[in-house]
C-alpha cells in the first residue's frame, strides 16, 4: 500500500520573502500517527494547509492520497478530514445537528448509524442535543474531530488540536485522538507545540525549526539519539564556571536558571561523575535526574543549530 502523504522538498514563501517552510520532505505511513512538532511560528501549520489543499506552495511536491495537491486537489480533498486551529463549528446548532449538517454535505450513507458511532467514540451522546454553544472547549474539539471522521476519510488532519485547553483537558484529547486512530483505521498527521504530550500517541514525529525539519524519528529514537537521562541543575545567574565542567559529559543548555546536559549512563553512573566535577563549588545548590523528553530533545538540538552544529538526527527524510 503506498504512503497516503508524501512530501518532496516542498516550500513555501509569502509575499514580503517570509520563508515559513524550507524544502521539507518526508512521508507517512497507512494507519500511523505523524507528529509536526515544533513551536510557534515553525512552520507547521503552513505544511498542514498545503497538504488540506487551503495554501499553495512555493515549490516542491506533495501528495495526499495519491492525489497531487495543486495538480488533482479536489480528488486530494475527497480522502481527507481536517480539524482546524480555530473552531468552525455553527454555535447556534446542537452537536447533533453539526453533525447532520456534515453528513448531509458529504452524503454519508447510513447517516444516524455514523453519527451515534462517531458520538459515542468521542464521549458526547449524552450532550449531542445541547447547543454547541454550551460546550467546554474540550468537547468542542472532540465534535470537531468526530465531523471530520464523518466521511470516513483515509487521512485526518489536526491542526494544534490542544492549543488552548488546558493540561487535563489535553491529555483527554490525546487519548480521544490514539483509541479514535485504532477504531477508525485512519492515518494522523497532527501539528502541536505540546512536544512532550505527543510523545505518547505519536508513532514518529518530524521536529520542525524554522521552516526545516531537524529531527525525524519514532520518540525513542530521537530520545536515545541525545541520551536518554537529563541531568539538571540549578545555577546562579553568572553559569560560565558550571557550563564548562558539565561540557566533561555533554552539550549544557540552559533555560533560566537551570542548566541541563543529556546523557546516556545510567542514573548511578551520571551521579558519580557529576560528584567528581564538585559543582557545589560553583554554585550549584540542587541536582536532578529524570528521564529525558521530546521537548528536551528539541532544545538540544536548536541549541546546536544556533551554535552552527549538525542538527540532524537519525530517520530524517524516512
Amino acid at each position: 500500500m503506498p504512503d497516503p502523504v508524501v512530501v518532496e522538498e516542498l516550500t513555501k514563501t509569502y509575499p514580503g520573502g517570509v520563508q515559513a517552510v524550507r524544502g521539507i520532505s518526508f512521508s507517512v505511513r497507512p494507519g500511523e500517527v505523524f507528529g509536526l512538532l515544533g513551536p510557534n511560528g515553525a512552520g507547521k501549520t503552513t505544511t498542514i494547509g498545503v497538504l488540506t489543499t487551503l495554501v499553495r506552495p512555493s515549490g516542491g511536491r506533495a501528495l495526499v492520497g495519491g492525489h497531487d495537491v495543486v495538480a488533482d486537489p479536489l480528488a486530494a480533498r475527497g480522502s481527507i478530514g481536517v480539524v482546524f486551529q480555530d473552531s468552525v463549528l455553527d454555535n447556534e446548532f446542537s452537536g447533533l445537528a453539526n453533525l447532520r449538517l456534515h453528513a448531509r454535505l458529504w452524503r454519508v450513507p447510513d447517516a444516524d448509524a455514523r453519527i451515534a458511532s462517531l458520538l459515542a467514540a468521542v464521549g458526547l451522546t449524552e450532550r449531542a442535543s445541547d447547543s454547541v454553544r454550551t460546550y467546554s472547549g474540550g468537547m468542542r474539539r472532540r465534535l470537531e474531530i468526530a465531523r471530520a471522521l464523518m466521511a470516513r476519510p483515509s487521512v485526518l488532519f489536526l491542526d494544534e488540536p490542544a492549543l488552548g485547553l488546558d493540561p487535563i483537558v489535553r491529555q483527554e484529547l490525546w487519548q480521544t485522538i490514539g483509541a479514535l486512530r485504532a477504531q477508525e483505521e485512519v492515518t494522523v498527521l497532527l501539528s502541536t507545540h505540546y512536544l512532550e504530550e505527543a510523545q505518547s500517541v505519536c508513532d514518529r514525529v518530524a521536529i520542525v525549526d524554522r521552516g526545516e525539519i531537524i529531527a525525524l524519528d519514532d520518540p525513542a529514537g530521537l530520545i536515545a539519539a541525545v541520551g536518554h537521562q537529563m541531568l539538571d541543575l540549578s545555577v546562579d545567574d553568572d553559569a560560565t564556571e558550571v557550563l564548562a565542567a558539565l561540557r566533561e559529559l555533554g552539550e549544557p543548555i540552559r533555560s533560566g536558571s537551570t542548566v541541563s546536559v543529556a546523557s546516556s549512563e545510567s542514573s548511578e553512573a551520571l551521579t558519580e561523575r557529576v560528584g567528581a566535577l564538585a559543582l557545589s563549588r560553583l554554585g550549584v545548590e540542587t541536582m536532578t535526574v529524570r528521564p529525558t523528553t521530546l521537548n528536551d530533545v528539541f532544545l538540544i538540538l536548536t541549541a546546536r543549530r544556533v551554535a552552527g552544529h549538525d542538527a540532524v538526527a537519525v530517520g530524517v527524510g524516512s
